[in-house]
């Protein structure tokens, strides 16, 4: 039999089994070409799975998804962190990251685990007529940073918004957010992956990077709170730090299990 690897697949931003947006993690000693993680990746057809191998005192960290590599990825950071936390013996409060998009950290706190990542404010852009058109209801404001940022007058419509990806496909992003302030919350959102087998990610950090600090500047705090209103849904606990936001939550183990190249 050829050497095994191990696999972990953690629910990142929820305390419950089921709940969030689930993950897979493969710790390496050496990377694997990247056309094989790839293919893992698509074998595991999640929406991200992470890889990562020690380098000096913290990882270098890749996300793919099942289709391509992808610079940021919020909820497979926290997995992988989970997983580094719980499983293999990290014995410091925070781990150091070297991605695509920069060095990342990653804390423990308490019960949470907590992003420290880019801030992306989204800006004003010009409104594509099939992102009108790939959504049943018209935004109030529509900016973007890295995707397509559509803002509503209110929580309920984030709930009723049904994607016609007919449309969407149509579009050059990676993502659509879709938002509301909220009262239970402070924020809602949903988020939309054209021309991708995800179609909606259940729990999107690298959004919340847009997310942050466009409801900070509107809502005048720095400490939010937010909900992803998916089918799975999942919690995350925000701050506004200028040029940097975090975004904290919880993970819940699923399996433990090898793959075999």
């Amino acid at each position: 039999m050829s050497n095994p690897f191990t696999i972990y697949q953690v629910d990142a931003f929820t305390t419950k089994l089921f709940g969030g947006n689930p993950a897979a993690v493969c710790p390496l000693e050496t990377w694997l070409p990247d056309e094989v993680m790839q293919k893992l990746a698509a074998e595991n057809n999640l929406s991200e799975t992470a890889f990562f191998v020690r380098e000096n005192e913290g990882f270098h960290l890749r996300w793919f998804t099942p289709e391509y590599e992808i610079d940021l990825c919020g909820h497979a950071t926290l997995a992988t962190a989970f997983v580094l936390f719980n499983y293999l013996h990290f014995a410091k409060e925070v781990i150091k990251f070297r991605t695509k998009s920069g060095m990342l950290e990653v804390r423990k706190k308490g019960e949470l685990i907590e992003l420290n990542f880019p801030s992306r404010m989204p800006q004003a852009c010009a409104v594509p007529e099939a992102l009108l058109k790939g959504v049943n209801f018209p935004p109030l404001k529509v900016l973007k940073s890295r995707d397509y940022f559509l803002v509503y007058e209110d929580e309920a419509l984030i709930k009723q918004i049904v994607p016609d990806f007919s449309f969407l496909n149509q579009l050059d992003t990676i993502g659509v957010i879709v938002t509301a302030a909220s009262e239970e919350v402070d924020f809602v959102s949903r988020f939309f992956v054209p021309n991708s087998v995800i179609g909606e990610d259940p729990v999107t950090g690298s959004a919340h990077c847009n997310l942050i600090p466009y409801w900070a500047k509107e809502l005048n705090k720095t400490v939010l709170t937010a909900k992803q209103l998916s089918a799975r849904e999942g919690e995350l606990f925000c701050e506004d730090r200028g040029e940097r936001v975090t975004m904290a939550g919880s993970a819940v183990l699923y399996l433990k299990g090898e793959f075999y190249l």
